[in-house]
């Protein structure tokens, strides 16, 4: 074998050995061989990115259960979208005004101004700079109620990570996963059904 025939042998496969020091990742360069469906997604600076699906939840914060649940592709607007998606599916067409909590994610102008066209009171966590929330909601006492009742929706997604199987699916495919996702959310309102009965 001469040294160019096995120099193309190394480049055959898709485990080529690569140096990736110093170059940017993205989807365009590390798309999944075995899902094609996954994104590469940071949740935090500082955090390495990996390769993942955005699960979605929406609730109803008298008793914390899981009223709608979505699973989308994951990206810095996924979050938005669905929230519209999930609202629109849960109560279409309605005229009676809610209140939706949410963190700091959410509050983006257009995301603001188009939940007030939905007769929905944006109760979003407020950037220090920039924010889409302006006095007219932050002053009233439902805003602060919110704001802790919005962190019940976290105890959702920590049952379906430790009892549930939601935090490393065996799973392939959008659509697979999000009927993983959205049967998790389910069970995760079974499971809190006896406390409330005995309650």
């Amino acid at each position: 074998m001469t040294r160019a025939d096995a120099t193309a042998q190394t480049e055959i496969g898709r485990n080529i050995e690569r140096d990736w020091r110093g170059r940017k990742w993205s989807n365009a360069t590390h798309a999944s061989v075995t899902d094609p469906d996954v994104r590469l997604y940071r949740k935090a600076k500082g955090r390495p990115a990996q390769l993942c699906y955005m699960g979605h939840a929406l609730m109803e914060n008298r008793n914390g259960f899981a009223v709608e649940a979505e699973l989308t592709h994951a990206d810095g607007t996924s979050e938005r979208r669905a929230a519209i998606d999930m609202l629109n599916a849960h109560d279409p067409g309605s005229t009676r005004r809610i209140t939706l909590g949410a963190d700091k994610g959410y509050d983006a102008a257009e995301f603001v101004a188009q939940l007030r066209t939905m007769c929905v009171t944006p109760h979003i966590a407020a950037k220090a700079k920039g924010s889409g929330v302006d006095a007219r909601t932050t002053r009233h006492a439902g805003y602060a109620v919110s704001q802790k009742k919005r962190k019940l929706i976290e105890e959702a997604f920590g049952w379906g990570k430790t009892v549930g199987s939601i935090a490393k699916t065996m799973l392939r495919g959008l659509d697979r996963v999000r009927a993983q996702f959205t049967l998790t959310m389910a069970a995760y309102n079974l499971a809190k059904l006896p406390r409330l009965i005995a309650a």
